[in-house]
């Protein structure tokens, strides 16, 4: 079986994976949950997968959304409970939370959870008319990280913009010196001719 590279790149050490391939899942359900659990505490991101799984929250769905009902729960937006979706969803969130505990990742956050198209398998009707109905797969894959480590890498760019807008300002007024400079270098000559004609 190949193998397949997650789409977030970032520090392995303050990371952990996990993915499940061959889902008999549709791959637009899939990515409204992964969706919606983005950027969640793992254990908010559980018990929110598990209320879904029980039909006592919507799934909000951005795209794909043709023609689907309006969610009271959702502020009127469109939504729909994928159940079947949210299990296996929650199925490779806990793989990814016991692969932060091995590492000694204390409170993991959702960085990454996304789900993509992956195979399709040719089937036949088999009964009455041939009509062909395709088996389509999906890919799952999460990626959580620790909260610690996320705030440092969020300090560190901010520490950086400011540095950097520092250093823009006092280019600025490096600048603005050097015009003042050059301004009052030609006023003395200025100065200097009008006493020579005199």
């Amino acid at each position: 079986m190949p193998h397949y590279k997650y789409g977030y790149q970032g520090n392995d050490e303050n990371t952990a994976r996990a993915q499940l391939y061959n889902v008999d899942v549709s791959w637009k359900q899939l990515t409204a949950v992964c969706h919606a659990i983005k950027g969640m505490d793992a254990e908010v991101a559980t018990v929110y997968l598990e209320k879904v799984k029980n039909m006592e929250m919507a799934v909000r769905f951005v795209k794909h959304s043709k023609r689907m009902g309006h969610r009271r729960e959702l502020g009127g937006a469109k939504g729909r409970y994928p159940q079947k979706a949210a299990g296996y969803v929650l199925q490779v969130l806990k793989n990814a939370v016991a692969n932060a505990g091995s590492k000694g990742i204390l409170s993991p956050v959702v960085v990454h959870a996304s789900s993509t198209y992956q195979s399709k398998y040719p089937r036949m009707q088999s009964k009455g008319r041939r009509g062909r109905g395709d088996y389509e797969t999906s890919r799952i894959e999460i990626v959580v990280s620790d909260m610690a480590a996320i705030q440092a890498e969020i300090a560190k760019e901010e520490k950086k913009e400011v540095a950097k807008k520092i250093s823009k300002k006092e280019i600025k007024t490096e600048k603005m010196i050097e015009k003042k400079a050059e301004k009052v270098e030609v006023e003395g000559k200025k100065v200097e001719k009008k006493e020579d004609k005199k």
